[in-house]
């Protein structure tokens, strides 16, 4: 994996505003007096409750069991009881369920996992197992069971584990301070999950703009059979077919996934919480959020438990110098604009991101002026203008014509826009209603 990384077609060069926040060590929040977590925080089915209201758990304790293949458990983030099992606000703007657990202040450990110490002689069957009885899931913003993606089905080969540590969205430094501040953790998990696809080497793609974290983990990663891969500033260079282009050369066909190409991407926190999992016996209970924003008093980062509200996390940050524009969850990029305080960190919570209102400006829209902007810069080599167009008329059946599906939701192509078109939110709609009408069809 040596050889020079390839630029992949398309891409643009927002800035970065990672000033912020990438100097800020991380933190550790303190207990709270409770904690909202959300259900459901993987791609595919929730999972199946295993707690009711009155119920004493231990941090680390079972709260929801995996209900099939694609779905991963959900366990305490701290020690209490169970106050609540209703609704409250989700990342998409719709109530979902979730637990509220009252804190007993005491943060006390349940029985965890047994600690796998020699993991390198450890069946990869049985590291699966760990990984998904941690309810890990891709931590980069998906949400994507990580057990599945280790478990090629019947007929696919894996031959390359690349770990995402590009971290080009904007604003966003959690997985620099990571990579910086938890090395060993990054490359020891990097080596476990090569290990349970049954491989002996992997790669860790980083963007030249993180010179330090590319020296801190080239020192520890000849040690694990890892090799580290500077790769250019390109945004969205930490999306999966770029990714594996930038490093493989391959290209993965639309419609098709990673291990069409034999290649499995994770993100660099995933790693860590699966070294947590194998090593320490921990399941995945917390996240590094990066919280920032030019009307943010304090930026920096900070590991969350799960269910912490957005409210507590932006008073830890000191609050706001000014009202901002927008809050989203993620970066500008890719994040999702909320409407409420109190939706709460789940397991792919990246960022917390406060939009100025000298920022805002792009995010108001205007009639297509047809500049061709967004088809040169797409890295997917689709029509976004087109496409948008046709959602705009509710004709989702050309959108889908027009490969709206192939559309990787980077957001390059609203950011070129000098009309600023939610082109983004245009694409995302159409997704819904296509896989609506294969539902109803079904």
């Amino acid at each position: 994996m040596s050889e020079k990384p390839r630029k992949f077609k398309g891409g643009v060069h927002p800035n970065d505003s990672k000033a912020l926040s990438a100097l800020k060590p991380i933190q550790d929040a303190p207990l709270l007096e409770s904690y909202k977590v959300i259900m459901h925080q993987n791609i595919g089915a929730p999972p199946e409750l295993v707690v009711k209201k009155g119920d004493e758990v231990k941090k680390g304790d079972l709260l929801a069991k995996a209900s099939g293949f694609v779905s991963v458990p959900l366990h305490a983030p701290t020690s209490g009881t169970i106050k609540m099992i209703d609704k409250c606000p989700g990342p998409t703007g719709i109530s979902i369920p979730s637990i509220e657990i009252t804190a007993d202040g005491e943060d006390e450990w349940g029985d965890t996992f047994e600690v796998i110490r020699d993991w390198k002689n450890t069946g990869s069957e049985q590291l699966k197992q760990r990984v998904w009885d941690a309810g890990i899931v891709g931590m980069g913003g998906a949400g994507f069971p990580a057990h599945v993606k280790l478990s090629p089905p019947e007929g696919k080969t894996v031959d390359t584990l690349i770990i995402n540590g590009a971290e080009c969205e904007p604003y966003l430094t959690a997985d620099h301070r990571l990579m910086l501040e938890q090395g060993e953790d990054v490359v020891q998990g990097t080596a476990i999950l090569a290990r349970a696809l049954g491989l002996k080497s992997a790669v860790i793609g980083i963007e030249e703009n993180k010179p330090d974290a590319i020296a801190a983990l080239q020192e520890i990663a000849a040690n694990y059979g890892v090799e580290v891969q500077p790769l250019p500033v390109n945004y969205p260079q930490g999306a999966e077919r770029q990714l594996i282009y930038a490093i493989t050369g391959r290209e993965v066909p639309i419609g098709k996934l990673p291990m069409d190409v034999h290649c499995v991407v994770q993100n660099v926190a995933t790693a860590v919480a699966v070294a947590d999992a194998v090593v320490k016996g921990r399941p995945s209970i917390e996240r590094v959020t990066t919280v920032t924003g030019k009307s943010v008093v304090e930026p920096g980062n900070w590991r969350f438990r799960l269910g912490t509200p957005v409210s507590k996390a932006l008073e830890l940050v000191g609050g706001v110098s000014e009202q901002p524009a927008k809050l989203l969850l993620g970066g500008p990029m890719m994040g999702i604009a909320q409407s409420s305080l109190d939706v709460t960190v789940m397991k792919n919570t990246s960022g917390i991101l406060l939009i100025a209102k000298d920022e805002a400006s792009l995010y108001t829209s205007e009639p297509c002026i047809r500049c061709g902007r967004c088809v040169e810069c797409c890295p997917m080599n689709i029509l976004p203008a087109t496409i948008s167009q046709a959602v705009e008329n509710k004709r989702f059946d050309w959108a889908e014509d027009l490969n709206v599906l192939a559309c990787i939701e980077c957001g390059s192509c609203s950011y070129v826009c000098p009309s600023h078109r939610p082109l983004n939110q245009h694409f995302k709609r159409a997704k819904i209603e296509i896989q609506a009408q294969l539902r109803k069809k079904k």
